[in-house]
């Protein structure tokens, strides 16, 4: 491990000297690239120094402890070995947590994708609730939502709702919302006061750039049609609408939400290139894991992660078995206690050759 974070610190050294380089300050395009690839390292080079300093510390202490006759000296010299020894294994752990393999995906922006499920209208109206939870969320980590297409129930929910989200740091965090999420309440069009069970399903797709799929754009045809819905008489004539298939996979995208032709285009393309990216990464995962199931954001769509019941103030991820007895918070927003969860669990998982931190709960 040691010898691994001394080559990052060497190659973090390098950038810093290559980004002072006169011959390079001019080069707009490779500062970028130094400056982002140093961002990267940089919290990592930060913990090892701090190690290594530590490490340093120990060890002066222990020499004076054997080399030293002075009682005063030697106290302090055991004081130092034991407030170092007490937080070194935590430091230990957090650069290993540090090495660990990083999802490339972790600094994209988020394709998300909400359906409702079983459950009719109910089911679409809590789509709807889903869709203002992470707005709520995003806002508060100053994250831009814009919606790229939507299809709406006619009772203030959606059938469906597609919708990007902007900001740094976007789909390590929300890559772990995809799945069902299962609702348990009483309808406003229930008569007698009976709890209804409905299912959403969330998508999570991050935003990849050409570069990252490797396909070629012979292999999809597109089709335009005219858009539904709202958008005024311009819309309605004009063949704005978009569909993508990609033929080898028979993946199909349809946008038709933007203005203009060229603009569905843009957003089917984006979409489809974070679908066949998704879809090439769920094989290697099942090609590596075969049978496993349950890690952390990995599991199967039709699985429910989340229940949220009303009757009760409950909301439980089932993954982990974190439940809050405040639905209201979570519904706007108060998603933090779940996700630093599944992420703890993540990187335990990844440490631990599969150990759970959490036993998973299945509550009615």
């Amino acid at each position: 491990m040691l010898d691994k974070l001394a080559q990052i610190e060497a190659r973090y050294n390098e950038l810093e000297r290559l980004m002072a380089d006169p011959d390079v300050m001019g080069d707009y395009t490779k500062i970028a690239e130094y400056s982002k690839e140093r961002t990267g390292l940089e919290e990592i080079v930060q913990a090892y120094r701090e190690y290594r300093q530590q490490s340093q510390q120990l060890d002066e202490a222990r020499q004076i402890l054997a080399t030293e006759s002075d009682a005063d000296l030697r106290a302090l010299a055991q004081e130092d070995i034991v407030a170092v020894e007490e937080s070194m294994p935590e430091l230990e752990q957090q650069l290993k947590l540090l090495l660990l393999p990083k999802d490339l995906r972790d600094d994209k922006n988020v394709i998300m994708e909400i359906r409702a499920g079983a459950g009719g209208d109910e089911a679409g109206l809590f789509a709807a609730d889903l869709f203002r939870m992470y707005s709520y969320y995003a806002q508060a980590r100053g994250w831009k939502i814009e919606v790229i297409d939507q299809n709406e129930t006619g009772v203030g929910g959606f059938k469906e709702i597609r919708f990007e989200v902007r900001g740094r740091g976007a789909f390590s965090r929300l890559k772990y919302e995809g799945g069902v999420h299962r609702v348990q309440r009483v309808p406003e069009t229930e008569s007698q006061g009976r709890v209804h069970t409905s299912t959403v399903t969330v998508a999570v797709l991050a935003e990849m750039d050409p570069v990252d799929v490797n396909f070629s754009w012979n292999d999809v045809r597109m089709d335009t049609f005219r858009a539904g819905g709202a958008g005024g008489q311009n819309v309605q004539k004009n063949e704005t609408a978009v569909r993508l298939t990609h033929v080898p996979s028979g993946l199909v995208v349809a946008v038709q939400d933007e203005r203009s032709q060229g603009q569905n285009k843009e957003r089917a393309m984006q979409i489809m290139i974070a679908r066949l990216y998704e879809i090439e990464v769920e094989k290697q995962r099942a090609a590596l894991e075969g049978e496993r199931r349950g890690q952390v954001g990995t599991g199967e769509r039709s699985e429910k992660i989340r229940t949220y019941n009303f009757p009760q103030n409950r909301v439980t991820d089932h993954r982990v078995g974190v439940t809050s007895y405040n639905l209201p918070t979570v519904l706007t927003g108060d998603l933090d206690q779940f996700i630093d969860a599944l992420i703890t669990q993540d990187q335990a998982e990844k440490l631990g050759g599969g150990v759970r931190v959490a036993a998973a709960v299945d509550e009615d």
